[in-house]
């Protein structure tokens, strides 16, 4: 049996063990179910399509990862999509505490969030997505980034300084009225 038959074969099987992984990974990109659902069903299209371009040189679900991260990013293209994350998706955090004053601050907090990594360029979310949420070594990010793992660790450090800066623009102010 040859590498792409393997594969077509065990597009069902293959689909039931990345689905939720390319799923999360989706609705983090675009922050809509519905689209995140498509989405990843055009995923594994492309996987059973380009069956025969997996060389088992990385793990399968890297290779799986870095298609949905092409199709991530062409959807934004074609939709010029601004967000990567909307309410819907901070509305399925569950929220830690009854304390109304403590529901508001995290509502805000969430939202701040949102607006953060909205702001980034593309590949800064991918690696914080990648990385920070579904919390992918620097390698498996590298594999699915198509990038060497020393851009990855750079990009991540920019990305989460840049975060901490949009985050916490008061920081500096207070450390040295402080220091």
């Amino acid at each position: 049996m040859t590498n792409s038959t393997e594969l077509n074969g065990d597009i069902e099987l293959i689909y039931q063990r990345h689905y939720l992984d390319v799923y999360k990974f989706l609705i983090c990109f675009v922050g809509n179910r519905n689209e995140a659902e498509d989405l990843t069903q055009e995923v594994f299209i492309r996987v059973l399509k380009n069956s025969s371009n997996f060389n088992y040189q990385s793990k399968l679900s890297t290779w799986i990862l870095s298609i949905a991260k092409h199709t991530a990013i062409d959807h934004l293209r074609r939709k010029k999509f601004t967000s990567i994350f909307k309410d819907s998706f901070f509305n399925q955090i569950p929220e830690e505490s009854n304390n109304p004053e403590q529901v508001v601050d995290e509502k805000e907090n969430k939202e701040l969030i949102r607006a953060a990594i909205t702001s980034l360029k593309p590949h800064y979310r991918a690696v914080v997505i990648l990385r920070g949420i579904n919390e992918f070594s620097i390698r498996e990010t590298a594999e699915i980034l198509g990038c060497k793992e020393s851009k990855v660790k750079v990009d991540y450090h920019r990305a989460l300084k840049i975060l901490r800066r949009k985050l916490i623009p008061s920081r500096e102010v207070f450390e040295n009225a402080n220091g």
